[in-house]
């Protein structure tokens, strides 16, 4: 029975290629404006944002609707100014979070595919050491062929 020789661990290293962080590779290849993007997809895709916005609204339209004439700061047609205001902040806020988005998709891909290669890489290794083991048990059959052992023996217990 003829074994190939396994491969050595330094032989393995050198054929090994190093892990990438994708995570450098990606915040280097960003602009300005993807970071800027990103910066507003971080803040504003928040419950607090949301929460900050909605009780601002609250409390200013209940300012302006029960408190005295006198204390209200904004005419009644002010809402309608407010409501201007609003679906402008959401019309320039949607196109930035849906920048900010993509940008974290494409993120998630380029490290689902840096995953993939962690995971073929510990496969390539898994086969080594399994080759290694194979290698190992070969040698330890011959060895026992040749002192005269009979394996079932070995196995069973037997002398």
């Amino acid at each position: 029975m003829t074994l190939k020789r396994p491969i050595t661990l330094e032989e393995f290293r050198k054929k090994r290629k190093p892990i990438r962080n994708v995570n450098k590779e990606i915040s280097s290849q960003m602009g300005k404006v993807d970071r800027f993007a990103l910066w507003i997809t971080d803040r504003v895709g928040t419950m607090g944002f949301f929460l900050t916005i909605f009780v601002w609204t609250a409390l200013w339209l209940s300012w302006n609707l029960l408190a005295p004439k006198n204390l209200q700061f904004d005419p009644p047609m002010g809402f309608v100014f407010w409501l201007f205001i609003s679906n402008l902040i959401q019309i320039l806020l949607m196109p930035l979070i849906m920048v900010g988005q993509n940008i974290q998709g494409r993120h998630a891909e380029v490290r689902a595919e840096s995953d993939l290669e962690v995971n073929v890489k510990a496969e390539e290794e898994i086969e080594v050491i399994l080759h290694h083991l194979e290698y190992q048990n070969a040698i330890l059959i011959a060895m026992l062929e040749k002192l005269g052992v009979h394996i079932d023996d070995v196995l069973s217990g037997h002398k």
